[in-house]
């Protein structure tokens, strides 16, 4: 949890659960917890590496040992390689209860050869349904890529590799909610969603490739100022990825809406 403090023109965040850091290659033993999937979910090499895997027994995931009110948090992952159809690699931060605030990177795993569509959402008290996704200009599982998300009072951005693939912006002043009061937890999970992840369903898991496996290493997080967002060059290369990449935009789906868009739609 972070609270913000003025003094003359100086902006600082200060952490209420620890000072402040910025952890690239954190220790993943200080940092998170496996609290689910039993021996699925490993850190090994000394607290560098985390690794979640899926099998037909279960999943995996883990969370991390604090909250965050605001801040960049930045994770490198290599998803799972090969026929991943029906998978699902969810990384996000949460808070708790029916009620909860949630900012969504899931990857939604397809057949050997095949793009990954990378979904993303925001909920606020609980409501999302304001996703747009993505495919990527490279293979996520053929190395290590670093997925960011930059939060504060204004704005969520979504990143890769440090480029920009979606803002939502603070649109209160038109009654669009946007989180800014729960602290959240970084969540990360493999999981089966065979009934919708790959083509809608109709392309199931491959049960005899499993285990399937992510591996997560770099974790850092650091404090964000409210004015902190995207730079001109950064907006260009938003642009670039959304004409070039994404590839659904609830803001589009007129079926979806028959009765009209959502107000930020119109922005």
């Amino acid at each position: 949890m972070g609270i913000f403090l003025h003094s003359r023109n100086v902006l600082a965040l200060v952490l209420i659960t620890s000072s402040i850091t910025s952890v690239l290659g954190s220790n993943y033993f200080e940092d998170f917890d496996i609290t689910w999937g039993g021996d699925r979910g490993k850190i090994v090499n000394n607290g560098e590496l985390l690794i979640l895997s899926l099998d037909t027994t279960s999943g995996s995931g883990f969370q991390s040992k604090k909250e965050y009110l605001f801040g960049k948090i930045d994770m490198q992952i290599k998803l799972v390689p090969g026929n991943s159809a029906g998978t699902v690699t969810a990384y996000y931060l949460s808070s708790l209860g029916a009620n909860r605030d949630e900012i969504d990177f899931e990857f939604l795993g397809n057949l050997s050869g095949d793009p990954y569509t990378v979904h993303t959402n925001v909920y606020t008290q609980g409501k999302g349904e304001r996703e747009q996704q993505f495919r990527l200009w490279f293979d996520p599982t053929a190395d290590f890529h670093t997925y960011s998300i930059l939060w504060n009072p204004q704005t969520i951005v979504f990143s890769v590799d440090n480029t920009p693939i979606r803002e939502f912006k603070n649109m209160e002043k038109i009654g669009v909610q946007f989180p800014k009061t729960q602290p959240m937890k970084l969540y990360s999970s493999i999981w089966s969603a065979d009934e919708w992840a790959t083509r809608g369903g109709l392309v199931k898991t491959d049960w005899a490739r499993a285990p399937f496996t992510a591996s997560y290493m770099g974790f850092s997080n650091r404090p964000v100022s409210p004015q902190e967002g995207l730079e001109p060059i950064n907006e260009e290369k938003l642009k670039w990825v959304q004409h070039n990449y994404m590839i659904y935009n609830y803001c589009t789906d007129a079926k979806r809406f028959p009765q009209g868009f959502p107000p930020e739609c119109n922005v």
